[in-house]
């Protein structure tokens, strides 16, 4: 492999890796809020009444994990942007989408100095669902062992 190839797929590796690291502050930020608001309704004593109050604690969750995901995208968005790789926003953040979620149209395509960048969006968005999944599954682990004695460990 020549220097010239080494340098075309270390810089988008690292670019990459700066976004990467920007997503999961993104995302430890949203899951601390989070985990805050689900400690504040056990607190006050609204966990585990009912079907319809652990909903209103689940979803919330749910919409926070959501919203780190789609600034998440933006972020990803801005950076192709950045590159140079979409002639506006709109495009960027649909491509960024498409990526994140590894739906994987290929309607729209970088070019190949920026190309690794997809890969490594797909393998960000991944992981942050996987994240985003663990956390809604907990929440509502913790709020049926609340709510029904004969369930907990």
């Amino acid at each position: 492999m020549t220097q010239i190839h080494r340098i075309a797929i270390l810089i988008p590796l690292m670019v990459g890796a700066c976004v990467v690291a920007c997503t999961m502050v993104i995302h430890a930020l949203a899951l601390n809020a989070a985990v805050k608001f689900v400690r504040h309704q056990k607190q006050v004593g609204r966990a585990g009444i009912n079907f319809w109050s652990d909903l209103a604690i689940v979803a919330p969750v749910m919409s926070i994990a959501l919203v780190a995901h789609l600034m998440e995208i933006a972020l990803w968005a801005v950076l192709f942007r950045i590159c140079g790789e979409f002639p506006d926003l709109g495009a960027a953040y649909y491509h960024s989408a498409v990526n994140y979620t590894t739906l994987g149209y290929g309607d729209l395509i970088m070019t190949p100095s920026w190309k690794l960048l997809g890969p490594m969006e797909a393998a960000n968005g991944m992981l942050m669902f996987g994240v985003s999944t663990a956390i809604v599954f907990a929440v509502i682990q913790r709020l049926i062992e609340t709510r029904f004695e004969d369930l907990r460990s």
